[in-house]
């Protein structure tokens, strides 16, 4: 019985990443990577500043997306 819970909880995991990168939750995540491995000077942007950014750069360049 414990082997299945471990299964379940393992498999929730995944779909919880795979949701995640779908919905582009974890994008803040990738971007604070991408900074610190692209050897960028100073601090990156807060997560606050991050998705506003986003959103703006969305809005002033609009392309096929569902809302």
């Amino acid at each position: 019985m414990n082997a299945v819970l471990l299964g379940i909880r393992r498999f929730a995991r995944h779909v919880n990443l795979y949701l995640s990168g779908v919905m582009g939750a974890d994008a803040y995540r990738k971007y604070v990577e991408h900074h610190r491995d692209s050897g960028h000077q100073g601090e990156h942007m807060t997560e606050r500043e991050f998705w506003r950014d986003r959103t703006d750069r969305q809005d002033s360049n609009p392309q096929g997306r569902c809302c």
